[in-house]
Order: C-alpha cells, then structure tokens, then sequence
C-alpha cells in the first residue's frame, strides 16, 4: 500500500508525519458541571443527565482519572478543579467542559447557576484561558447559554450553546439529547466508532427539535456552534458560514471498537494515530471547495492509504 508515484513531495511528507505519530499519547480532560436545580424535578433531571454523560465518558476507554463529575459545585471548587487541569494539561492536549443546570442573562451579563455566587461567562472564560490544552469544546446546556458565547469564544475553542441567545430563558431540554448522542451509535454518521462534537452537536439539536414537534409546542431553545472564534454562532454550522470545521474533527467520546481498543495499552497509540488521520480528513472534506479538484483527490488518497495502514495494523494486534 505504498503511496502511488504521482503523489509530490507535500503528500509524501504528509504520510510520513502521520505514519510518524507523537509517541507520547495526548489526553483529553472532561470536567462535568451540574448547576443547581432549585425544583426537586430539575434537580432530578440534571443529575440524571449528568450521571448518564459521566457514564459514556467512562466507558469510551480513556483514563476515567481525567473524567470529573462536580454535582453542585461552588464557585471555588470550581476554580479549583479547572486549576487542577491548568497544571496537568499540555499544549498537544484536549479540554470538554459541559455545563448543566439553569443560566441566566441579564442583557449584559451570563451567569451559571450554582450554590452561593453564580459564576459568571467571563470568569468561566478567564478559567479556561489558563489550560495550556490548545483543543478545547465548551456545551453550555443551560437556559440563556446562547449569552455565554461572547465570553467563551476564543481561537481554537468549540463553543456550543443550547439557546441561540441570552434571551432563550425556558429550561432547556438539550443536555438529556447531548448525553444521548455520546452513548448511541446513531450518532455516529460516518460510522468511525467515533462522535465528534459536530455530529453530537446535530444528533441533539435534532432530538431536541423532535421533542418540541412531538409535543406540539413552540420551541423555545435552539442550539448554536460558534468555532471561529468570532460571531454569534449557527444552527448549521457549514463551509459556507465558515462554522463547524474544528467540531467536525474533535472526538468527543469513542464507541464500540474503537473503546475496546482504548481499553489496550498495546492498542492505544495505533489509535490515537487513526483518530489524528480521521481529523486530518475531517477537516480536508471541510475545505473541499476551496482546494483544486485534483489536489483534493491527491490529497484524500494519501490520507485514506495511511488510514487503511493504521487500521490493518491496529487489527493484527
């Protein structure tokens, strides 16, 4: 499966790198944060979603010492365990915060719900500044999170809100189709073993939209992405609006064979490679319609050869 002589010296360099893989395996920190509830119903439900995500994450086959649940928290645990990431993280690391609970926005200001002082968009901000991680994806999943987006955006940040704006006030539905989308394979529309924040993203949002329809109510929350680092975010993020390429190659959580593989310490390189390859063609698909037709080809072959040499190997093992 060598690469075909046409190919230039660019594409061969590119197999090379991605044959060449950092040795050492590069780690993803998910911290869960579940507001107060204030009705025994809320509180019900956002535990529940909660548990249900720390579940997936769990059993996706990664190191379960980087997956934290705060049932609650105040605004110093909070400081605190981010601060704990700050100092564990590196640059070539991966950082999920989720947010579930109520938010509130007053026009000028977001702020999460949590016992004593909320907290507020432009703290949360200025916690996630600090971790070195230069991949990172905020799921802001509470009542007016769209008013979030402003203080959350940043280059290489993923910022997804379950309100389009600070204005969508109603409790929001779409953490419990979010914490679905990281355990169903439906999810999974490329069928890799894999969800990225784009297909969760989609997943949700159209769950969501469902059980408003189902219900013959008005919806009164539509969720956003914004990875841009500029705007106010899309409900469909696409190459033409410029939205949605950094979600489209950010793993969220791994299924099926893919865990399995996670779970093998002799398996778990080989696929940490595979998941870079993946990214590299997410992103390549991505700007498809800027590349010259026969670039594009040339440049998709190498990567799905190289893919198809990980894939073989990781099989054998």
């Amino acid at each position: 499966m060598d690469a075909p002589p046409e190919m230039g010296c660019g594409l061969k360099s590119l197999v090379l790198l991605l044959a060449a893989v950092v040795s050492a395996q590069a780690t993803t920190f998910y911290v869960t944060l579940s507001g107060l509830g204030g009705e025994p119903d809320y509180v019900q439900r956002f535990k529940m979603w909660a548990e249900d995500i720390d579940g997936s994450l769990k059993r996706a086959g990664g190191d379960t010492n980087n997956v934290i649940t705060l049932a609650a928290p105040t605004r110093e645990q909070i400081r605190a365990r981010l601060g704990e990431v700050a100092r564990q993280a590196k640059p070539d690391d991966a950082l999920v915060v989720m947010l579930i609970g109520h938010g509130t926005f007053d026009g000028t200001d977001y702020k999460f719900n949590i016992p004593g002082p909320d907290i507020t968009g432009a703290e949360l901000a200025s916690l996630l500044d600090r971790v070195p991680a230069t991949r990172q994806l905020v799921v802001n999943m509470t009542s007016s999170s769209g008013g979030s987006i402003p203080f959350l955006q940043k280059k290489n940040r993923i910022v997804i809100s379950a309100t389009k704006a600070g204005t969508e006030k109603n409790a929001t539905v779409f953490a419990r189709y979010w914490a679905e989308a990281l355990r169903d394979p439906a999810a999974d529309a490329d069928k890799n073993d894999s969800v990225s924040a784009l297909e969760a993203f989609h997943f949700a949002q159209r769950k969501t939209a469902e059980s408003f329809d189902s219900q013959k109510r008005l919806a009164t929350e539509h969720a956003v992405l914004e990875d841009t680092g500029k705007g106010e975010g899309e409900r469909e993020p696409n190459n033409e609006n410029g939205e949605g390429k950094l979600a489209a190659a950010f793993p969220v959580v791994r299924l099926g064979a893919n865990a399995a593989a996670a779970r093998d310490p002799a398996k778990r390189p080989l696929l940490e490679k595979k998941d870079q390859i993946e990214q590299a063609i997410d992103k390549l698909k991505y700007d498809k319609a800027a590349i010259p037709a026969d670039q594009y080809r040339q440049q998709l072959q190498a990567l799905l050869l190289e893919l198809a040499r990980t894939q073989e190997a990781l099989d054998q093992k």
